[in-house]
């Protein structure tokens, strides 16, 4: 390729100061297009742009001091932060920031009172504690984060992290609202369906059991959006997006949130992890 051709005659830095300027996927592209560019795109000074510019490694004594590019890739997985109460990563295409706010960390309330959540551990979630609803006829779920904590000039989405139980009931009988605001300002609104999709037989059973009362409601905020569903995550768990912002480097505090629109009707069975804000293409 006559481009290849070109830029194996500029010097090594040059090279990987171009390749700093892309992304880390452009960067691990290069690694295979040629063995000649592996010097250039496996260098500190590329893999260093792609790091958070307010990480810091703590230095050891003991063990070799690792390369920025080994760096990247140990926090590409999730690592606990601010006494475990968050998770947080760099995303492995872009090298912008996600975070996870545990349920601990989230406004949880139901009636007013929070004792009708307990906490239990899971050995599937990468916290300490997950939230499971015991039984309730509200349901409130809030999250906040500030933008300056994410990467600028981002456009980022929100999705709460559940399981619902095999003992769950009265979860989706109505759809709850899903919102991202900012101060007196909604950014995103729509509905969403607290179900399992691949439980479809509990699905029409509970549709069978609540009647022409679930219609009636269901109807009242149809206009609202297009009514979204959890979908399945590769660690096991299901998330269902709240809605999505552009981050364009200002510090705002988001509001992420579900509420279950007030029906008078009991329901339980919904384990919260969390909620993840991570960069959307």
């Amino acid at each position: 390729m006559a481009c290849d051709s070109s830029l194996s005659r500029l010097p090594e830095d040059c090279v990987s100061r171009i390749l700093s300027l892309t992304s880390p996927r452009d960067s691990c592209r290069m690694l295979a297009v040629s063995k000649q560019f592996r010097g250039p795109a496996e260098s500190n000074l590329v893999w260093d742009t792609f790091l958070p510019s307010d990480y810091k490694p703590r230095p050891s004594n003991t063990c070799p001091s690792p390369s920025k590019k080994e760096l990247f890739f140990a926090l590409s997985d999730y690592v606990l932060v601010e006494a475990g109460k968050k998770a947080f990563r760099v995303d492995k295409s872009s090298g912008r920031k996600c975070y996870i706010v545990s349920a601990r960390e989230l406004s949880i309330l139901s009636n007013g009172i929070d004792n009708i959540w307990s906490w239990k551990s899971n050995p599937e979630s990468r916290f300490c504690e997950v939230a499971e609803l015991e039984t309730s006829s509200m349901l409130s779920i809030e999250g906040r984060i500030r933008t300056q904590t994410l990467s600028p000039s981002a456009k980022y989405g929100a999705y709460l992290i559940i399981k619902i139980s095999n003992q769950a009931y009265g979860l989706d009988s109505i759809p709850c609202e899903i919102s991202i605001a900012t101060g007196d300002r909604k950014i995103a609104s729509n509905t969403a369906y607290l179900r399992d999709p691949a439980d479809g037989k509990k699905h029409i059973l509970q549709g069978l059991f609540y009647g022409n009362r679930g219609e009636m409601l269901k109807k009242r905020v149809d206009q609202l959006g297009d009514q979204r569903v959890p979908r399945k995550r590769d660690d096991g768990w299901m998330e269902i997006e709240v809605g999505e912002f552009f981050n364009d480097g200002g510090d705002e505090e988001m509001v992420m949130s579900l509420k279950e629109i007030k029906g008078h009707h009991l329901m339980g069975g919904l384990i919260v992890e969390g909620l993840e804000v991570r960069p959307k293409e």
